[in-house]
Formats: structure tokens, sequence, C-alpha cells
């Protein structure tokens, strides 16, 4: 079992940067591969981007390219988000998700664990 915990959220204006943080606990947590979804409201889930377990290997949503960032520390068991250049169209709740499986993580239906959420508004 995979507990995962996201923090970080809040508000910040267009242009600005933030950084989450997703902190896991559990059996052989650094072995998954970890990501990001958003979902805004009214909208489904999406994708963000991946990290695998190594921290060697990202790929991200076109949507965010260049702007975000993922990367780990596995000697935390934590993961981190670091979001620059935001947009109001970036806001929306995110969620830090779990998969032994790098290449499917993309696949939301496929995520073995999920964090909470934490609140990311971006203002005009």
């Amino acid at each position: 079992q995979v507990q995962l915990v996201e923090s970080g959220g809040g508000l910040v204006q267009a242009g600005g940067s933030l950084r989450l943080s997703c902190a896991a606990s559990g059996r052989t947590v650094s072995s998954y591969a970890m990501g990001w979804f958003r979902q805004a409201p009214g909208k489904e889930r999406q994708f963000v981007g991946a990290i695998n377990w190594t921290g060697g290997s990202t790929y991200y949503a076109d949507s965010v390219k260049g702007r975000f960032t993922i990367s780990r520390d596995n000697a935390k068991n934590t993961v981190f988000l670091q979001m620059n250049s935001l947009k109001p169209e970036d806001t929306a709740v995110y969620y830090c998700a779990a998969n032994s499986n790098y290449n499917r993580l993309v696949y939301r239906h496929e995520n073995n664990y999920w964090g909470q959420g934490t609140q990311v508004t971006v203002s005009s």
C-alpha cells in the first residue's frame, strides 16, 4: 500500500511560480513511477507529467511542457512539481499519482494510488 499527500498549492498571480510536493509512504515507494494530474471544475482529470522511479526520465503534457518540471528525491520519498510562468488556465486541483508501470501512468484509470489533491489558483 502507498499513501500520497500533496502540499504547496495556493493562490498566485499569472506569470508566477509554485512548487508542489507529494510525500509518499509505504512499501517500496521508490520503485514506483510518479506523476501529476489536474482537474479543473467541470472538467475531467488530465495528465500533467510523470517521472520514472530513478528520476532519470520524464514526460509532460504539451500544455505544460517548458513551464513545469517534475523531480523526485527518493531518499525523502517526495516528488515535486515546479510550476513556472503560470497561467489562469492552470487553475485546478493538482493530484499526485503512483504507478508501477511508468509508461501507463498517463492513463489515469490505470494508476494504483492517488493523493487527496491540492488547490492551485492562478489569478489574471
